[in-house]
């Protein structure tokens, strides 16, 4: 689920607002946010269309958690999946040319979140 859009990574492109299949997102400010979180289906098309990382989808897609965005700057999540499926810029390999498992596990991990749990 769409849990984070940085307020400081943000341009304004409207990328997510355009890609988004379930229209989560509005403009305020020349800003994207987080409009209809609940309508998110975790499809990743936002945070992988974003091209200044600013955005964070949770794998979870059926509860919202608390994150911190300084704690998912540190650790590299923040925006990630556009680099693991291979769309920044200079990428040398794709998703599907290596084991991506690690991502998923990364983040349940870190967040101390069982798979078929809600919290």
């Amino acid at each position: 689920m769409i849990e984070l859009v940085s307020t400081d990574r943000c341009i304004g492109c409207k990328m997510c607002v355009k890609v988004c299949p379930t229209n989560v997102f509005e403009m305020n400010n020349s800003l994207a946010y987080i409009a209809r979180q609940e309508d998110c289906q975790t499809c990743f098309i936002c945070e992988a269309y974003c091209p200044v990382d600013a955005l964070y989808v949770a794998p979870q897609a059926e509860v919202s958690i608390v994150v911190n965005e300084g704690e998912l700057r540190e650790s590299g999540l923040l925006g990630s999946w556009r680099s693991e499926i291979g769309w920044n810029k200079g990428a040398l390999s794709t998703m599907a040319e290596r084991d991506t498992t690690p991502f998923f596990e990364v983040f349940t991990e870190q967040y101390r979140i069982i798979p078929g749990t809600k919290e």
